[in-house]
């Protein structure tokens, strides 16, 4: 059974060289590929990824936290003229969030930014994908407090811990997007193995943070048909057949991301 890679940028540079064979290796293991949108110079090339399948991979739209900087308002109102108009259909909101781990210091102008991604999540009926990098609290809580029946959404390279994943689990409308650390973190093994199956999404992130038996690959990089390394690793954490992941996990990306 084919999985979903809940989030990937293969529209990146780093596949420039051999998207093709990129794509033909995805499409041998994936249902579908979420491609999350990064900044302004980011649009033209995942519009372009999205349009060559548009049964394959769907686009999303949003300001990744680690691009906000002074002025980021125009950068979001061009986003938005995008999300208002009829050119280009969009699956959900990100990738937004927090990253305290490159630059604390824009945390009040990544917040306001936040904020405005939730809102349009919630105008626009879509999910939110949400970067939460040594910054999971943070999130957490402005989710929290703008949490209703609209908001819905997927905690991207979730690392948190069982107390944190409990939290987001009792919101009732967010997943917890699993991907290549879980084939070798000790830490986040432990806490995938105590999840409820029923918040696990797969993702890749790449082309970054390649899974285990691919990171010492040169170049290194991850690729979305990895997604199989992490599918593998769950239905082990998780005393499960790969078919019995990939089916539970599909319902789960479908279901936020409303796909047919």
């Amino acid at each position: 059974m084919k999985v979903i890679d809940t989030h990937a940028h293969l529209y990146s540079q780093h596949f420039t060289q051999d998207l093709p064979e990129v794509i033909k290796r995805a499409r041998e293991v994936l249902a579908a590929v979420m491609l999350p949108n990064i900044d302004r110079e980011s649009i033209p090339e995942m519009h372009r990824l999205a349009a060559m399948a548009p049964d394959f991979f769907f686009p999303m739209m949003g300001l990744h936290p680690s691009h906000v900087q002074a002025g980021f308002e125009a950068e979001l109102e061009m986003m938005e003229g995008w999300l208002e108009g009829d050119e280009v259909t969009y699956f959900g909101i990100g990738e937004t969030g927090i990253d305290l781990y490159w630059d604390k210091t824009t945390l009040d102008i990544q917040r306001r930014s936040l904020q405005v991604h939730i809102d349009w999540a919630k105008a626009y009926d879509l999910p939110i994908i949400l970067h939460a990098r040594n910054a999971i609290d943070e999130v957490a809580d402005l989710i929290e407090h703008n949490l209703d029946d609209r908001l819905r959404g997927i905690f991207h390279c979730f690392d948190g811990s069982p107390a944190q994943a409990a939290r987001i689990a009792g919101f009732g409308s967010f997943k917890l997007g699993i991907g290549g650390i879980a084939t070798y973190r000790k830490d986040v093994q432990a806490m995938v193995r105590d999840l409820d199956p029923g918040l696990i999404v797969l993702e890749t992130d790449s082309p970054y943070l390649p899974p285990e038996p691919r990171r010492k690959d040169k170049p290194r990089r991850n690729e979305s048909s990895y997604t199989r390394y992490v599918a593998e690793a769950v239905a082990r954490l998780k005393d499960m057949t790969y078919e019995e992941v990939a089916a539970l996990t599909n319902a789960n990306a479908r279901e936020i991301f409303r796909l047919s």
